[in-house]
């Protein structure tokens, strides 16, 4: 039998509250994937999970410095304005418009 990786309520919940703990301490022009984070979490798996809590995440976290592993922008519609966010900070962008990863990826370290 195999186990889902799905959450409940109440561990979605504490998930999302630790998400939100590792996005804070993310240092301005930083950037961390969403799979470092779930990897950071204890479920490497768990990177769409990840996602799910940034798009309900509080208003005040750095949201903006969390991209895909490649160094592209996630977002939709968000993603001109969180380029615009990152540029601001000073994060490098790459002539493809990915993120810098090798520049500027956090890696759970220094605050």
């Amino acid at each position: 039998m195999r186990k889902s990786h799905r959450l409940t309520g109440s561990e979605s919940s504490n998930f999302f509250d630790r998400v939100y703990e590792v996005v804070a301490r993310v240092p301005h022009g930083r950037v961390v994937s969403y799979g470092q984070i779930a990897r950071m979490l204890g479920s490497p798996r768990a990177a769409r999970t990840v996602g799910w809590a940034l798009s309900v995440c509080p208003e005040h976290l750095p949201w903006q410095r969390v991209v895909k592993s490649d160094g592209s922008i996630a977002g939709g519609g968000f993603a001109e304005l969180r380029r615009a966010m990152l540029e601001e900070e000073g994060v490098p962008f790459l002539l493809d418009g990915c993120v810098d990863m090798d520049a500027c990826e956090w890696d759970g370290g220094e605050v």
